[in-house]
């Protein structure tokens, strides 16, 4: 009787493996695509931060730029409207960058680059009036050129705040 019964059991557990292989296979299968699709998810986040990152420093790094000519010129009396054009581009660039990442990156990132946005845009307000004859008390080309200057730490700081957030070290 020992025999026999070993033989159903054995039976037994053969039918019920070749019934739950298909089952196990799927589930297999299937728990292997969730995690190929969640790491290409990872994967394309990363990419969407890396280039919104990307674009954001360029854009924010040319505002600057631009602004610092647009200053040395009007200082120079040589601002002409080809350079107000380039700088108008280089704002609605900046400006587009950002509102582009806003939606995207980390609060780190974008409390870093309202830093620098303050800077920038409060450069660019007195290019503007320097440029229109609308000066304030004390207000120069030469003290926004001072001033423009703080902006380079805060530009330093939020490409070092991108760069940790994408796991790149220094």
């Amino acid at each position: 009787m020992g025999a026999a019964i070993a033989a159903m059991v054995a039976a037994v557990v053969g039918v019920l493996g070749t019934l739950f292989a298909p089952l196990v296979t799927t589930w297999a299968a299937r728990h292997q695509r969730a995690e190929e699709r969640e790491t290409e998810e990872r994967r394309r986040h990363f990419e969407e931060r890396r280039a919104a990152y990307t674009a954001m420093n360029r854009a924010s790094r040319h505002f600057h730029t631009m602004l610092k000519d647009a200053l040395h010129r009007l200082r120079d009396g040589v601002y002409t409207d080809d350079d107000r054009a380039q700088v108008e581009e280089a704002r609605r660039d900046y400006r587009d960058r950002y509102a582009e990442a806003q939606m995207i990156v980390p609060q780190a990132v974008l409390n870093a680059s309202r830093e620098v946005n303050v800077v920038l845009a409060t450069a660019d307000a007195t290019a503007k009036r320097i440029d229109r004859g609308l000066t304030r008390d004390r207000e120069s080309a030469e003290q926004a050129l001072m001033d423009l200057k703080s902006a380079e730490p805060r530009l330093t700081t939020m490409r070092r705040i991108m760069r940790e957030d994408l796991g790149l070290p220094d």
